[in-house]
């Protein structure tokens, strides 16, 4: 660091400390006083204060008048058999992404219930995950803790979140195995606790590199280190998801549940006949981020699930364009992954999502007045949850009133294990959407064609699905 950049920081620093010591900018007892005018413990003032200290706000401002009989038809619908569950776990990606290719298995086979595995790909989405960080943090090698990358990858070195890029980069590799192969265990559907123990492994591997390159080890020195902690995380995941078959025998059966067929399958042979092979070439991911400039190509660093993968590319678009590929898509039977800021307006026990659910403006007293580009900007707003898009009602104009989703948190809740949303809320809390190539116009596709502008792994976009 050059001496005047110091001597600008240590100055910058004194008069802060200056400020503060002669009271500047902090709150003053005449300040206090004006402050606390704002409350006048009145009759109103005191019952808000009661009703609000004893009770949950969503309820105290669940909007009455917005509890109108709720709208379930849709005129454009595609046929969904079986909610799934990814109970207490950050998969919904994962559960989105091989919810969209079974309904088109469901549709072609006509199976009467059918369901991959989301183990199986999970585990590999996780030692994938842990070569990312080991891999990052020997490219990084050489900064200092401070550098932003270095701190970042430390405060990730796992998670059980993602986005379609995992998706496409797991099932492309790693291929598919439906549910009965490998089934659900304990440490599938309460990730934390694996998780956590995996995340401090990880952590300790990556300051024990850190140490061997300061050491001058060479890359085939730190190569063979990485594959040998690669091999206990592996363990690990074995000891709590179970070992990922290799091959195995799979039995056919018909919309009445019949016995057909004994089939013998690899992952890779049953994601041919039953998935789809071409997860990453044969979809695009469409943002709808206000923040930035539409029609421009962006990729975000580390926003992928395998370290010889590719950071997933998205085109910022308006919403109405993102709409119209949706429904062309709809109206074709094909489902997509969507994901929004799930937790907005949520009205659970409905099933609805509707920016007039609740009304917290009349029981604060005060308004919210942030639109979609300002909430992105201050981290109030971003993806959090994906779900499979499946249906739109439109009115007479071919306008979408509403929308609705499979989501995978269990039959019993929301609606019959949907959530219904309406179009304003679709318009503020809509971010990511993957769609089929072949609906996506020329002209949109002619945008994928762009050098992608890079942003940082730290972007707030770079946000995951749970």
């Amino acid at each position: 660091m050059k001496k005047r950049f110091l001597s600008v920081i240590v100055f910058s620093a004194a008069f802060f400390s200056l400020q503060a010591q002669e009271g500047k900018g902090g709150i003053n007892p005449g300040m206090l006083e004006q402050i606390k005018q704002s409350y006048e413990g009145n009759a109103s003032d005191k019952a808000l204060r009661n009703a609000i200290g004893n009770n949950d706000i969503r309820k105290l401002s669940l909007n009455q008048e917005n509890l109108q009989g709720m709208d379930t038809h849709f005129s454009i619908k595609v046929d969904s058999k079986g909610i799934t569950d990814q109970k207490s776990s950050g998969r919904c990606w994962l559960f989105t992404g091989l919810n969209v290719m079974r309904a088109k298995t469901l549709a072609e086979y006509g199976f009467q219930s059918f369901e991959f595995s989301q183990v199986y790909p999970f585990f590999w989405d996780q030692l994938e995950k842990a070569n990312l960080f080991l891999q990052g943090i020997i490219d990084t090698g050489k900064s200092p803790m401070s550098d932003k990358t270095v701190e970042w990858l430390f405060q990730h070195p796992l998670s059980d979140g993602g986005t379609f890029t995992g998706v496409a980069d797991i099932v492309s590799k790693y291929g598919l195995v439906p549910k009965e192969v490998m089934p659900e265990t304990n440490s599938s559907e309460n990730t934390s606790r694996m998780a956590s123990l995996i995340s401090l492994k990880l952590k300790e591997y990556g300051l024990q590199l850190r140490d061997r390159i300061a050491e001058g080890a060479k890359p085939a020195v730190l190569e063979k280190e990485k594959t040998a902690m690669l091999g206990n995380i592996y363990r690990m995941l074995v000891l709590n998801l179970g070992v990922p078959p290799t091959e195995f025998d799979y039995v056919r059966r018909d919309a009445k549940g019949n016995p057909l067929e004994t089939e013998h399958h690899t992952p890779m042979s049953f994601l041919e006949k039953y998935g789809d092979k071409q997860l990453l070439t044969n979809y695009v991911m469409l943002m709808n981020d206000p923040s930035r400039e539409y029609y421009k190509c962006y990729e975000i660093d580390y926003d992928r699930h395998r370290y010889d993968g590719k950071n997933w590319t998205y085109v910022n678009l308006p919403v109405e364009d993102i709409k119209e590929m949706a429904i062309a898509s709809l109206k074709d039977s094909t489902m997509m992954y969507f994901s929004c800021d799930v937790g907005k307006f949520l009205n659970s026990e409905r099933g609805l999502l509707d920016v007039k659910n609740y009304d917290y403006e009349s029981l604060m007293g005060t308004t919210f007045g942030m639109d979609k580009k300002q909430r992105i900007q201050t981290f109030s707003s971003g993806s959090s949850h994906a779900m499979t898009l499946m249906a739109v009602d439109l009115n007479k104009d071919g306008k979408p009133v509403k929308w609705m989703v499979e989501n995978s948190w269990g039959a019993g809740t929301g609606y019959q294990g949907h959530l219904i949303m309406t179009d304003d809320w679709f318009n503020e809390y809509m971010f990511r959407l993957v769609v089929e190539t072949k609906y996506v116009p020329a002209k949109v596709m002619e945008l994928f064609k762009q050098k992608p502008i890079r942003l940082p792994a730290w972007d707030p976009m770079f946000a995951e699905e749970e």
